[in-house]
């Protein structure tokens, strides 16, 4: 049996991110990306996750916990780019360490849809934090919110 990172491991990591974490159930999201480069996150509009019920806005602590989650299965991909010849155990190791230090959210303006996607992209990743940018969007492609955040790594 190999001991090297394979892209099951990716589907693992997938997997324990839609069906494991409860919060991530909670909101009702889902991430189904085998491609390390482009991680999304979606969600669809629901009851529960209402800011305002008059206008059918997303409640702002929704929008960045989505983003958060988002920022943090980035990061957990980039590890998995950067760690090819790692063993499985060195990298799980490390995966348990990624937490979120620090996050700026820009609610640019209101969450509006039916159909979510979040996305994010490493700005930088150093021996031990990272820093992604995200940024959320409804199925009209409008920029509801933008975040930088930064996350232990090791």
């Amino acid at each position: 049996m190999s001991n090297s990172i394979e892209k099951q491991d990716v589907q693992a990591l997938i997997e324990h991110f839609n069906v494991i974490r409860p919060f991530n159930k909670v909101l009702g999201l889902s991430a189904d990306s085998m491609d390390i480069e482009n991680a999304c996150v979606y969600f669809n509009m629901r009851e529960e996750l209402l800011g305002n019920s008059v206008y059918g806005t997303l409640h702002g602590g929704v929008i960045s916990a989505i983003l958060d989650i988002t920022g943090g299965f980035v990061v957990f991909l980039d590890l998995f780019k950067t760690s090819k010849g790692t063993s499985r155990e060195k990298l799980m190791e490390r995966l348990t360490k990624v937490a979120t230090i620090d996050m700026r959210v820009d609610y640019l303006r209101p969450g509006i849809g039916e159909e979510f996607t979040a996305s994010g992209y490493i700005l930088r990743t150093g021996s031990k934090v990272a820093v992604v940018r995200m940024e959320l969007h409804n199925e009209e492609n409008a920029l509801i919110a933008v975040g930088t955040a930064s996350y232990i790594v090791g």
